[in-house]
């Protein structure tokens, strides 16, 4: 099995951790890493674990979903 960390799911990390320190995800930022994680039609395992982790975190309010 291949562990090699796609760039996609790098792609998003970044963007989970901008929303974590912020606070906040708007409604256009959880779609751009929705997009990053379908854009080539296959959903890693990171890819996977980082969705299920924001989703968590959303859930729990420490991120806070907001529509901008």
């Amino acid at each position: 099995m291949d562990d090699k960390v796609s760039e996609s799911s790098l792609e998003m990390k970044a963007m989970i951790e901008k929303a974590i320190e912020d606070h906040v995800i708007t409604r256009d930022e959880y779609d751009q890493i929705i997009h990053i994680a379908t854009k080539d039609g296959y959903l890693d395992r990171h890819e996977q674990a980082l969705l299920r982790e924001l989703q968590q975190m959303i859930e729990d309010k420490v991120v806070k979903f907001v529509m901008k």
